[in-house]
């Protein structure tokens, strides 16, 4: 009978947390802070056993003054940095930066060949369909915390959101 009633607790606590997960998952596309919004986060499948990845998204400021972005954080990752690409004798080259500036009233997209979040030493292998948290901390907005999903290993654009499914 104990065994019978701690799996009955187990398998209920399993159902609250796919609830709770799948609530998260389906969430709005945009998740919003003080005058920061951010919608369509994406990053790509790993190829193979990728150890890095990026994640992408439109970053919205409806507010009258700039903010920055100033750092990410993610527990799928062991070092979270902000990179750009930049343009050096005719080769196109990552950089990190300290800040992405979003101007007040504007919206700037971190995507592929721009400005973005690299994920260095990623804890797990980048599924398509999965999906992962990532906070983002802004100069005056604060955290603002998503999901990001993954979508196919080469995509090159934002995800197109369809009730709840993904597609590029």
């Amino acid at each position: 009978m104990k065994y019978l009633l701690t799996l009955i607790a187990a398998l209920t606590l399993n159902l609250a947390v796919a609830s709770a997960h799948a609530a998260a998952v389906n969430m709005s596309t945009t998740v919003t802070q003080g005058d920061i919004a951010v919608s369509n986060s994406w990053s790509r499948a790993s190829a193979g056993m990728k150890r890095a990845g990026a994640a992408f998204m439109t970053v919205t400021n409806s507010g009258s003054s700039d903010d920055r972005l100033i750092a990410a954080a993610t527990v799928v990752a062991e070092r979270v940095e902000l990179h750009t690409h930049l343009m050096e004798d005719g080769v196109m080259k990552m950089r990190q930066v300290m800040n992405i500036e979003v101007p007040a009233g504007q919206t700037i997209k971190l995507k592929p060949g721009g400005h973005h979040v690299m994920l260095f030493k990623l804890s797990k292998v980048f599924q398509e369909g999965g999906h992962y948290p990532l906070t983002l901390t802004f100069e005056k907005a604060g955290n603002l915390t998503m999901m990001v999903h993954i979508g196919k290993a080469g995509a090159m654009g934002s995800m197109k959101h369809k009730s709840g499914q993904h597609t590029q």
